[in-house]
């Protein structure tokens, strides 16, 4: 039998904190009531900042961040136009499988996992497509699988220095309430989140933001649509409401969700993530271990994902920590099984949490055979953690 509270490290569902939980718990209500209309369109309003918007438009779809990805194809494609998009990780390789269903006739670029969105080659096709072929560019802003971060901003750049006028569509699942998202500045004309990653709410609604010109082109899109037909649903919105009924729970969640990235700040939200995040790289460091992302430059600030050694099976790893430990971190996706795990590091998180994170994952390691040095990682992180004042006067203290 298991005792304590289980420790969750994976990137997704993250931890929800106490209020959003207390929240969550409401008696049913009327969905067309004035009441309801009360909650959600401050909600709306509340989650432009965290999109880094003031011009676009935000719709909730009851559903994951997978839905919107569909949602956002269907009201602004059409089949048999050409996008351009990457395959880097499993997620993104993902969203290529849904343009391709969805009709989408799709120009990708294959670069190794580990690898960001490749900025280069992506301006190389825009700049030969002089007849405007390509409708849409696609950025997935962190790849979840390999814990790599992309550059949405240069993407942006280099549509802008060929004078493409492509729409941009970024998934920012496991990135958006975490890491800086600037749609307005970026220009950025779909943006994806999920409810369950750094908004700290249970899964089960799918944010799409869009910008003024992808509201318009979803007025004329042609795609077949009933669920995700944006334009029920932001008529909808504007009156208070959903075309059908809504998960309203998890409407309250969010509410407190958003109340609590106010409070702290959102420039200090994301301070927070880059100095957690920073502290397991250097445990991975102590280690002697290497991260799937290729480079430091594009480490993700939300889930590290760690090369084992040669020889130990990472799923052993992840077993050993469920089981004897409590602690659940997240399996090497599609070519990373086995050889590589996941440390989430989003959401409600904070430093206390990462060194329970590094201390377990240290006993997982060694138990599945990786002998890596007991109290490294931690004491990395620690470093890390504490801040420059306090090292400098304990080493002052030690000096007398």
């Amino acid at each position: 039998m298991k005792t304590g509270h289980a420790h969750l490290f994976i990137p997704g569902p993250t931890n929800i904190p106490e209020d959003v939980r207390r929240a969550l718990s409401v008696p049913m209500q009327d969905h067309r009531a004035p009441e309801f209309a009360a909650l959600l369109s401050p909600i709306l309003r509340d989650l432009k900042p965290v999109f880094g918007t003031t011009d676009g438009t935000v719709v909730l779809f009851p559903g994951s961040g997978t839905g919107a990805w569909e949602a956002a194809i269907a009201n602004t494609l059409a089949p048999g136009d050409r996008v351009l998009m990457a395959r880097h990780g499993m997620f993104s390789t993902l969203w290529v499988e849904m343009a391709q269903r969805l009709g989408l006739d799709v120009d990708v670029v294959d670069v190794p996992w580990g690898a960001p969105c490749p900025v280069d080659a992506f301006a190389r096709k825009l700049a030969d497509d002089s007849e405007g072929r390509i409708r849409a560019v696609f950025v997935t802003q962190n790849e979840t699988a390999t814990g790599v971060a992309s550059d949405v901003e240069a993407v942006r750049a280099e549509l802008d220095a060929c004078g493409h006028d492509a729409l941009l569509f970024v998934d920012g699942v496991s990135s958006i309430a975490s890491v800086p998202f600037r749609m307005d500045t970026w220009r950025v004309d779909l943006a994806i989140a999920g409810s369950q990653k750094g908004l700290m709410c249970p899964a089960g609604l799918g944010v799409l933001a869009l910008s003024p010109r992808a509201m318009t082109l979803a007025e004329s899109a042609t795609m077949p649509r009933a669920y995700f037909h944006l334009g029920d649903m932001a008529n909808a919105h504007a009156a208070g409401s959903f075309p059908y009924t809504p998960p309203a729970p998890l409407l309250h969640g969010m509410r407190a969700a958003l109340d609590r990235l106010a409070a702290e700040g959102l420039e200090n939200v994301f301070d927070r993530h880059h100095r957690l995040a920073s502290g397991v790289r250097a445990a991975v460091d102590a280690w002697g271990l290497r991260c799937v992302a290729e480079s430091p430059a594009c480490a993700s600030d939300t889930v590290t994902a760690i090369y084992t050694p040669e020889g130990v099976d990472a799923r052993e790893v992840i077993a050993i920590a469920r089981d004897r430990f409590n602690c659940y971190l997240g399996a090497g996706l599609g070519p990373l099984a086995g050889r590589a795990f996941r440390i989430g590091h989003l959401g409600d998180l904070n430093e206390g949490m990462c060194l329970s994170a590094l201390g377990l994952v240290e006993m997982a390691l060694n138990a599945a055979g990786a002998r890596v040095p007991y109290g490294a990682g931690v004491a990395a992180a620690q470093q890390i953690y504490t801040p420059m004042p306090a090292l400098r006067a304990q080493a002052s203290i030690a000096a007398e």
